[in-house]
């Protein structure tokens, strides 16, 4: 199996899944304003680990086959179910700053498209190994698999980059809004069927008898990392 094949993610990939996204989450602005202590390690290693068994349960993930990048995704066709004992799990591991979560929360929840819809709530590419065409495969990947049920897609970037990147993927802007820390998130939609831009590059420059290199130019642009959000009760 080569390392950049994408394939969808186990129970058993839990454990790399949660440190991917830990990695990145603790890096970021709203990681830092989540848990503005050196306790943030720790508590986002756990939240993220209860976020990732939800996603496993009422939706899907997808990873590269080195483990490098993840793709997490819920499918909102409705009221995503709580799992067991949720509120006390956030509590008991967030302690003192369990209101932040929930803030972050309700602004994320208050934003959300009410139609039904698939969520890619997490993307995320490690920053300790080298960039490859592989993360671009893998977000084009799993968005042809959330395709498939021939329902839109929704994500919110938290960075410029990311919005560009997903741009490129065929989603399209949505009103930005303010997060609780003061960053700015910039909502995304793509409905079903739409070709990335690299696709649609690559066709005309197959009609017009130029390259058309397979992943040519996505390949030089990479994902940073992905951190989003689903929301609980």
């Amino acid at each position: 199996m080569k390392p950049s094949q994408v394939v969808r993610a186990r129970w058993c990939d839990i454990a790399d899944m949660v440190d991917l996204i830990t990695h990145s989450l603790a890096g970021s602005v709203i990681g830092a304003w989540l848990v503005p202590d050196d306790r943030r390690r720790r508590i986002l290693e756990q939240v993220t680990r209860i976020w990732t068994e939800q996603a496993l349960l009422f939706g899907e993930a997808y990873v590269l086959a080195d483990r490098s990048a993840v793709a997490v995704w819920l499918h909102r066709y409705g009221p995503v179910p709580a799992l067991p004992e949720y509120g006390e799990r956030l509590a008991t591991v967030c302690g003192d700053l369990v209101n932040r979560f929930l803030l972050l929360d309700g602004v994320l929840s208050a934003h959300r498209p009410t139609a039904p819809h698939n969520h890619l709530t997490f993307f995320t590419v490690s920053s300790r190994r080298p960039r490859t065409g592989g993360a671009a495969a893998l977000l084009a990947v799993s968005n042809a698999r959330m395709g498939q049920t021939s329902l839109p897609t929704y994500t919110e970037a938290t960075t410029t980059a990311d919005r560009d990147l997903y741009a490129r993927h065929g989603y399209l802007p949505r009103e930005p809004f303010v997060l609780p820390d003061g960053s700015t998130a910039y909502p995304m939609w793509r409905d079903p069927g739409r070709r990335t831009s690299t696709a649609r590059n690559r066709g005309s420059r197959s009609a017009a008898g130029g390259d058309s290199t397979p992943g040519a130019e996505m390949a030089r642009w990479p994902p940073r990392s992905r951190a989003g959000r689903d929301d609980h009760p």
